[in-house]
Order: structure tokens, then sequence, then C-alpha cells
């Protein structure tokens, strides 16, 4: 059974085929963040603190940490900023964290200050990429997020963002990382764009699972691109991936709806073992006025953790990162 695990300073982290599902949060990122980016350039992490603080009390299993605030001279900016932003978040929260950066000297210099085993985001099918990161991922012995698209860009072919995902588990072997230390992001594409994006993305999954047998993951809001009342395509959307066999994703856990969706389909998966986490979470649960979703009142970041056996990035078809 393939079996990923990332860590925090004390806590340990599986993603897995028999795991609950692994929300990574999404929220600190700059990216499609006017305010957040001005912030973070000037200094001010009000705005991160608050945004690890939610995101783990509504239910993350881990956080994806950006600190890309501009294109000007990243290679000399982002890696300062980067190693602050994951200081401050390790030394406020107590989960697993993701690295998730495209220039190569930031990611290393938060390898560096990382604690415990963090999943580094990301690396393509470029050659410029794969000679990059991967050597980096096999220095430090953690595992990475592989997207599925190479030089000539994000193909519509399922069959094409297989092979390519393929290609970059490969290539990791060559550098001694385990195909169980490969978590695929097969590329979710906006339905409202191409109407078989869901049927393309739940037969890749299952491919992936089957035949290279890795993790996957993915920015989940790329799916509601475009479209009215997204978080209701969002909700929709997790189950049916989740069923398919998807073990993760970069998501904004402060959506209700959204991590009800998640602990239903643990539930409903098996991998909420007696319903514990479900009823340990909504038992007191009474819906707002109007119908509208009531927080719960049990603690969802324990709830969602599967008692400690186990968060977006920018996203990267049809959209930016979480908004304001």
């Amino acid at each position: 059974m393939t079996r990923t695990i990332v860590a925090s300073a004390t806590k340990e982290i599986i993603i897995g085929f028999d795991q609950p599902f692994c929300v990574i949060g999404e929220r600190i990122n700059p990216t499609g963040r006017k305010k957040l980016a001005a912030e973070m350039q000037a200094g001010n992490f009000e705005t991160v603190i608050k945004d690890a603080l939610e995101q783990v009390a509504a239910g993350a299993t881990m956080l994806d940490i950006n600190a890309g605030v501009t294109s000007v001279n990243p290679n000399e900016t982002e890696p300062g900023l980067l190693v602050q932003t994951m200081e401050i978040v390790q030394g406020l929260v107590d989960v697993p964290l993701a690295i998730d950066s495209s220039v190569t000297a930031a990611i290393e210099a938060a390898l560096k200050v990382a604690k415990g085993r963090p999943l580094v985001n990301s690396v393509t099918g470029e050659e410029e990429k794969l000679e990059a990161i991967l050597p980096l991922c096999a220095k430090y012995n953690v595992p990475v997020v592989a997207i599925s698209n190479d030089e000539t860009g994000i193909s519509q072919d399922p069959d094409v963002r297989f092979a390519v995902a393929k290609k970059i588990v490969e290539r990791a072997m060559d550098y001694g990382i385990k195909p169980h230390d490969i978590v695929v992001d097969p590329l979710v594409m906006p339905i409202g764009a191409i109407g078989s994006a869901g049927l393309q993305v739940f037969a890749l999954i299952r491919r992936l699972r089957e035949e290279l047998k890795v993790n996957t993951t993915c920015g989940l809001s790329n799916i509601s691109f475009g479209l009215p009342h997204r978080h209701g395509i969002n909700a929709g959307f997790i189950p049916m991936v989740i069923g398919a066999g998807m073990t993760s994703a970069i998501m904004n856990p402060c959506r209700p709806q959204e991590m009800e969706a998640v602990r239903a389909a643990n539930v409903l998966n098996g991998t909420d073992e007696n319903c514990y986490n479900w009823i340990k979470t909504y038992r007191d649960y009474k819906p707002a006025e109007g119908g509208a979703h009531a927080a719960p009142t049990a603690s969802p970041a324990s709830a969602s953790t599967g008692g400690g056996r186990r968060g977006g990035r920018a996203a990267r078809v049809g959209g930016g990162a979480a908004t304001e």
C-alpha cells in the first residue's frame, strides 16, 4: 500500500489510499491576493498568522506555504521571504508544510529551515526542473509533487498527462526517490471550459493509482473556475475525486461546505473508523438560520487528522490562488 510520509517537528502524517483525505490548506499564498502580497513585501505577517491559525482550526491536515509576492527578481527576494514565512508558521502550528515555489533557490533555503519532513511543491516534466528539483528532494529525503506538464505545456489529452507523470516517476527513481514519495498532480482543468474535465481527471487518477501506484493531489478549485457559486461545484467534486482514488488536495479548508464533503467522503470511504471524527465534529451541529451552514462546535483540526494518522497554492489552470 502506497504511503507518503510527511511530518512537522512532532507530528507525522500519512498520505495514502487507506488514510483519511489529506487537506492541504491553500491560503498562505499571495498569488491573486494583492493585500497579502503587499503585507508580506512590507514585512507584515498578520494575515499569514491569521490564515495559518484559521486553516488548522478549520481542519487542514497540512499547510501550503508560498511567498511569491513578485515576478521581479524572485531569485533574490523569494528565498529570504519564504524562509521567514516558514519559520513564522512553524512557530504557530504543528502540522506538516508544503514548500510551494517555482524558484529552486527558495525551495532549498526553505528545506534548510524546515522542521520534520515537508512536501516540496513542485516539479514538472521539464528537463530544467527535473535536474534542479529532484536532486534536492533526494538530498533532503523529502517527497515531491509532480505536475503533469512539460516543455510543451499542459496537454488536454489525459494520455499525454499520464505519460508526463510516468516520466517524472521514472526520473525520480534515477535519483533514488521511490514512487511512494511522488505525489502526482494530474492537473484539473476548468469544467466550464472543458466539459469532459471531470471525466478526464477521474480516469487519470485511477490510472495513476493502479499503474504507477502513486498518491495524487490537485488544485481543487480549478474545476469550478469561471462558474457561479463555485463552492457548490467544489463540494460536489470532492467526494467524486476521492472515490476515483485521489488522496489529497490543495484547497481552502475554511469553507464549511467543502470540509463537510471531505469528512463525509472519509466516512463513506471507510477511512473514518466508526464515524468517529464525523461524530466528534458534528454531534452538536445546529444549522444556522436560513439554512446556511453553521460552523462545527467540535475541534475540526483534530477531527480531520484521523487521530494524528494523518491544504492553495496558485491554481495552475484557469485561475489564481485563494482570493481575499
